[in-house]
C-alpha cells in the first residue's frame, strides 16, 4: 500500500513538472517570405538553430509558427537567424548578400527597403 501511495505521488508530481515545462514555452506566429519546400527546410532549420524548439513554416500562407524557451532565446534572435539565411521576416530584412545566395527558385519578390530600415542598416 505504501508503494502504491509513493508511486501515485511520484507520477502526480512528474505530471505537474511536465505540464509546467510545456507551458513555459512562448509561442509566436510571424510572416517569413519564401517560395518552396527548400525555403521551408532552411527557414525552419534557421529558427531551430537560433533556439526554437518548434518551427513550422507554411509555404502557402508564409506564416511561421515557433515555440521557444524565453530563458534561452527570443523572437528577435530567431528572426535575425532567419534573415541571416536570406529570408525577410516581419521585423528583420535579410542582407542583399544573404538573399543573393538563395537558390534561384527560393528568391522571392522582395519589398523595397523603407527609409527607416535603410537608415537602421547604415549605422
Amino acid at each position: 500500500m505504501k508503494l502504491f501511495i509513493f508511486l501515485s505521488i511520484f507520477f502526480f508530481a512528474a505530471a505537474i513538472t511536465v505540464n509546467a515545462q510545456s507551458t513555459s514555452l512562448k509561442k509566436d506566429t510571424l510572416k517569413v517570405w519564401g517560395e518552396c519546400g527548400m525555403c521551408k527546410k532552411t527557414i525552419e532549420k534557421s529558427a531551430k538553430t537560433a533556439g526554437a524548439t518548434v518551427a513550422n513554416w507554411d509555404t502557402e500562407t508564409k506564416m511561421l509558427v515557433i515555440a521557444y524557451d524565453p530563458k534561452k532565446t527570443d523572437n528577435k534572435k530567431i528572426q535575425q537567424a532567419i534573415a541571416g539565411s536570406g529570408y525577410d521576416t516581419r521585423d528583420e530584412r535579410a542582407s542583399k548578400e544573404a538573399y543573393d545566395k538563395l537558390h534561384e527558385c527560393c528568391q522571392y519578390e522582395r519589398k523595397p527597403a523603407d527609409s527607416a530600415s535603410a537608415k537602421k542598416g547604415s549605422h
